[in-house]
């Protein structure tokens, strides 16, 4: 069994996942990968239900950013280079670093 890094980059961590996945992933493609994403969306969804259980809701957010990164995997997209084209200059609505959109909007 290999020991994980302390801390992992999101660059890194999308290639770990591609390294251990990525053969069933593909085969699996990305309709039945996002069933699985969505299976473990609902897990967490319980678990921030429960609220008690702090391993467990580690886990769930785990494994709801494993099945999301395997989905860009799958896609082709870089999630770290999305993340800073999207966010790296400020929220997307108002462009700043502390967000002062309203509340009634998404930024």
């Amino acid at each position: 069994m290999n020991t994980p890094k302390p801390d992992v980059s999101l660059r890194d961590f999308q290639q770990l996942i591609h390294t251990m996945y990525y053969d069933k992933d593909a085969e699996r493609g990305t309709s039945g990968t996002f069933m699985w994403l969505m299976e473990e969306i609902g897990e967490l969804a319980s678990a921030l239900r429960a609220g008690d259980d702090r391993e467990n809701l580690e886990e769930e957010f785990a494994d709801v950013f494993a099945w999301l990164t395997t989905i860009a995997n799958v896609a082709g997209v870089d999630l770290s280079a999305a993340l800073q084209k999207k966010y790296g200059g400020g929220c997307p609505g108002c462009g700043r670093f502390a967000c002062e959109c309203p509340f009634s909007e998404k930024p």
